[in-house]
């Protein structure tokens, strides 16, 4: 929990994470520890410039589900609202890049999916109690 609250090393952590993912071609960096990671390739909203995030992530069947946690930070994270921009983006799981759409889990999408969030993530629910926010659930699905 220590390092979650230590932005500049997560910052540091993340940089990190994203160039050896993408220098492997996803061959390392998809699971840290018990951990599956996917790198969210969307475009900043202000900049133009395509952004990179390594996020936690759980299947549901044909779909990616990812938390615009923040690792329990106060504000929502960049990533969530260059997605809010647009409704595509782009996602590298394993050596796959994949064109996908978003949404917003609804209510009853979180209540299912919740609990195997927290089963791959144990510290959600700390952020989820500890937090005035909402933590918005987020839904990758294929694009046609």
């Amino acid at each position: 929990m220590l390092l979650l609250k230590n932005r500049t090393l997560l910052a540091f952590i993340t940089v990190v994470h994203r160039f050896v993912y993408v220098a492997s071609r996803g061959i390392l960096g998809g699971r840290v520890l018990w951990i599956r990671m996917l790198l969210l390739i969307n475009t900043g909203r202000k900049t133009g410039r395509e952004r990179k995030t390594p996020l936690l992530y759980v299947e549901d069947g044909d779909r990616w589900v990812v938390v615009a946690s923040n690792a329990g930070g106060d504000r929502h994270p960049a990533w969530w609202y260059n997605l809010s921009s647009s409704p595509h983006a782009q996602i590298h799981v394993g050596s796959e890049k994949i064109d996908v759409t978003w949404r917003q889990a609804t209510a009853d999408e979180c209540e299912t999916l919740w609990p195997k969030l927290t089963q791959s993530y144990r510290f959600y629910p700390k952020y989820r109690e500890n937090l005035r926010r909402e933590i918005p659930v987020v839904i990758l699905e294929r694009a046609a």
